[in-house]
């Protein structure tokens, strides 16, 4: 059996421009490519019927993240809670997660300042446009 490999870590949004500017500005991450997606094999693969793909990836450090629009848009999922199943996060490390905090746009949800686990890593969790979760980490 071939072993996968990771690829990329995707988030779908709602308005990719949106989300496409708090990833680059709040978080800093680039360059960022952009492309779309349609026709027939791409709505079969994904499960929506005539569904069209505007994506934009980003390069954190070797660690490619996709954001994905579709169209027709289905449902929010978007849980509010870390500890339910399914929810998912995405996790990006810093340097200084106390000097990330303070540069942080007051209007960017978190749900905590930055606190220090058992484990000595220091994480708090901010929220994109879209309300997906992003976990910031200084080990």
């Amino acid at each position: 059996m071939t072993r996968p490999v990771a690829h990329h870590f995707g988030v779908t949004v709602a308005d990719l421009d949106r989300a496409v500017e708090f990833y680059r500005d709040t978080l800093g991450l680039g360059p960022c490519e952009r492309f779309s997606v349609s026709g027939e094999a791409f709505a079969d693969v994904v499960g929506v019927d005539g569904a069209t793909g505007r994506f934009a990836h980003f390069d954190a450090d070797g660690a490619r993240i996709e954001l994905v629009e579709y169209d027709p848009e289905g449902a929010a999922t978007t849980g509010d809670a870390i500890n339910q199943p399914g929810v998912k996060h995405l996790g990006l490390t810093v340097e200084d997660l106390d000097a990330f905090y303070a540069d942080l746009d007051p209007t960017v949800p978190t749900t905590s300042p930055p606190r220090t686990t058992e484990t000595g890593t220091r994480i708090c969790f901010v929220q994109d446009p879209e309300g997906n979760l992003i976990e910031i980490l200084e080990a």
